[in-house]
């Protein structure tokens, strides 16, 4: 069985960059958290949380412009959000290699709000605090909490096979991941909709 889904066409810092000063047809879209866009974000990007943008990837995708790209602080998001548009039908996205610190990092205009743990930063130390817990626990309270950290190398594996977060997701979810400006469905549709 092969698979019919498109590889995300990757861009670099530079390229958008020029991108931005030289097509007025440039669409950025940030997947990230509430969070993380209020405390850097390019201006004029889009704030399209991931989780949103893949229930709603359909209706997101009949809005969207001809030249898309894709951010959020790595690349790792925006590549997942990359599939859940080819899956609705619309491939004709590019994704920010190193994300949006990239792009700051190589003199791209950015917009800096409150500092923040960005979403990578923040699985790590759950993932970590929960293992060192295991471990620890299972040493002086009692040998079942050691699974634990067993779990969470398990779903770790499970997340670098399938280049998805559950932790991650659960995360971004909290009430300090969230921002008074995060866009419901509706108004992120409209917002895309007054461009396209």
């Amino acid at each position: 069985m092969t698979s019919t889904a498109t590889a995300p066409r990757m861009i670099d810092a530079a390229m958008l960059k020029e991108w931005a000063d030289n097509h007025d047809d440039l669409m950025v879209i940030d997947v990230r958290s509430g969070a993380e866009f209020d405390s850097l974000h390019i201006p004029g990007s889009y704030h399209v949380p991931l989780p949103m943008l893949s229930e709603h990837a359909g209706e997101f995708a009949s809005k969207m412009g001809t030249r898309v790209v894709l951010v959020c602080q790595s690349g790792i998001r925006a590549e997942e959000a990359s599939k859940h548009l080819d899956a609705a039908g619309f491939s004709t996205v590019f994704v920010l290699a190193g994300g949006v610190p990239a792009y700051a990092a190589a003199g791209g205009d950015v917009v800096r709000g409150r500092s923040f743990w960005a979403m990578e930063r923040q699985v790590r130390m759950a993932a970590g605090s929960l293992v060192l817990a295991g471990i620890v626990g299972g040493k002086f309270v009692s040998p079942k909490l050691g699974l634990i950290a067993g779990g969470v190398g398990a779903g770790l594996t499970v997340s670098a096979a399938t280049n998805s977060c559950a932790m991650g997701q659960m995360l971004a979810r909290m009430p300090r991941n969230r921002s008074a400006n995060d866009p419901t469905p509706a108004q992120a549709l409209k917002n895309l909709g007054a461009r396209a």
